[in-house]
Order: C-alpha cells, then structure tokens, then sequence
C-alpha cells in the first residue's frame, strides 16, 4: 500500500519548488489538511495563506498566476468548488489564468462529518464551464504524474485528491497523459472504468471476477474526467462488452454520464451502468462504510458486473 494521494502532492510539490521559484501554494486555513506544513518551512516564501476565505484564495491564485507564477490553490473540495464557483469560472477559467485548483479531501473523504464536507457535485459544476480540465488521479504515480504535468501547464486545471492510502495499481503501465485513460487492467469480456478512489475496488472487483467466474474486465482510470478520452471509448464499445462506471460523485453530471452521453452519441448498444452515489441524502459514515452501502466496493462493483453479464 502506498500514501495518500495528498502526501504524494505534498511531497510532489516539495520537489518542484526546489528548482522553481515561481511555484506557489495558496492555502485557505489548510496546510495541515493539505499535507503542506513541510512544503510552508521548507519554502515559507512560496506559500500564502489567505484564511477561511476560498473566494479570496481563488482571487489572490489568478492574480498570483496572471503574473506569470505557477499558483496551485489548496482547500477542501467541497468548499473550492462551491463557495468559490463564481470566481473559478470568471477570474480562472473566462479570464483563462492557468491557476492549478487542487481540491483536498473530496468525495466522501471526510466521512462521518457529513453532506457539507462531501463534494460530490464538482464534476458535474465544472464540466459546465469552459476552459477547465478535471484530473482525479486514482494512485500515487498518476498524482505524482498530475501534479509535474499541472506545473508545467499553461491552462487552468482543477486535481482531485482524497485522504485515504492508496495501492500502486500497475507498475508495468507508466504512462501518463491528461485526456488519456489509463488500463491498469485487461480482459475481454467488459469493462469497468472509473476514476480516482473507486479505481482500486473497481481492480478488486476485476479480479475477484476472474478468480471466482473466469470473466475478464479491462479496469480503467479515467483520471480525467475532462477531457474524456474518447478514442479508448471507442475502443471498449467496438466489441458490444458491457461497461460500468464507477465514481466518488453523484450519479448526476460526473463521470458515468460524460461516458454515456458519448457513447449514446456514437450509437453503442452495450449494456451500461453508472454507479455513485443516488440523488438521496447521503448516509453519515466512513468512506468506507459510504462506499459498502452504496455498493462502490469489491462485491458491490462484481455484483452489477454478474448482472449485466447475465450471469
């Protein structure tokens, strides 16, 4: 088992400001949250804090980036892309400042205490503005990979990052390219893509399918959810294999219906399924015990797969 995915942007962060002056970590009351308390006394004038104030924080980013600095903006995704929704899509994405938008803790991350602290509207928020690519890596090397190719790039991008330890899921597979998906498994009899924390109980499930009923899943992550990589869409639906989804979001606007919708468009007729989270009120619980009882688990993901397998 490896960190988690935001010690690895921590310690990512930490190198690329080594060499890099101009990289600059903008907080909202969350180093510690984010990992940066090493990145702050190792780099203390690399680093601004604006307080409990996310608007502010995405303001002082897009200046920050507008004068040619590599700004990543740091807070809780719940908070980054709701409270200063207004600002993302005027003062980054309209005014195309390339400010890296990192949200921390998404999903259900921060668990038991509930709705509030969950983020499972920002795909779906920012997939409807122009001008934003939408990353969430689903291991360390992708975030290691995400956040190098972030610093490098001159467009505004909003990185997806949970709290949980996270498993190499394919060292053989070390490619890494936004708009690419990336198959961390193969096989021929369907497919399960997914993105960020639901890849790993997605190769579970893939697994635990073969081990148990010889049926072969390709898995892949979809790290980005914007834009989609449409040419390995293509390529799953050529054969008619059923495909599921799998995301740490609303079933509403994230991954499952960019999919869909693109593969609807293309006339596919494979069996298909999203699964998130329903447009109910959330359970209070872990992220683990969130992901159990809506099924985004090993034996939830096999479960939908043995259905639309007939099986």
């Amino acid at each position: 088992m490896g960190k988690a995915n935001q010690e690895i942007f921590s310690e990512t962060m930490q190198e690329l400001a080594a060499t890099d002056r101009n990289i600059i970590a903008v907080t909202s009351d969350s180093r510690g949250s984010g990992k940066l308390v090493p990145f702050g006394q190792k780099y203390p004038n690399q680093i601004v804090e604006v307080g409990i104030a996310e608007q502010n924080l995405v303001g002082v980013a897009a200046g920050l980036a507008s004068a040619g600095k590599k700004a990543f903006a740091i807070s809780p995704a719940c908070f980054l892309t709701a409270r200063s929704l207004e600002q993302i899509k005027n003062d980054v994405s309209y005014s195309d400042n390339p400010v890296k938008l990192v949200g921390i803790s998404a999903g259900v991350s921060y668990g038991a205490l509930g709705t509030t602290h969950h983020s499972l509207h920002d795909y779906a928020v920012l997939r409807a503005i122009n001008n934003m690519i939408i990353v969430a890596p689903a291991d360390n090397f992708e975030t290691q990979q995400a956040v190098r190719h972030a610093a490098a790039l001159d467009k505004p991008i909003y990185l997806r990052f949970g709290k949980k330890a996270m498993p190499f899921l394919n060292e053989s597979n070390q490619s890494f390219e936004f708009g690419k998906g990336r198959i961390v498994r193969k096989g021929d009899d369907m497919a399960i893509i997914a993105a960020g924390e639901t890849v790993y109980p997605a190769w579970q499930a893939a697994k635990t399918l073969e081990e148990e009923h010889g049926v072969k899943a390709t898995v892949v992550s979809m790290h980005t959810i914007k834009p989609l990589d449409t040419q390995l869409l293509d390529e799953l639906l050529a054969n008619g294999r059923p495909i599921i989804t799998v995301e740490e979001h609303m079933v509403y606007g994230g991954l499952g219906e960019a999919c869909a919708s693109y593969l609807f468009q293309q006339g596919a007729k494979n069996p298909f399924h999203i699964m998130g989270i329903p447009d109910e009120y959330t359970i209070t619980g872990s992220q683990e015990e969130i992901f159990n009882h809506y099924g985004i688990s090993r034996d939830g993901i096999k479960a939908e797969a043995l259905g639309l397998l007939k099986l």
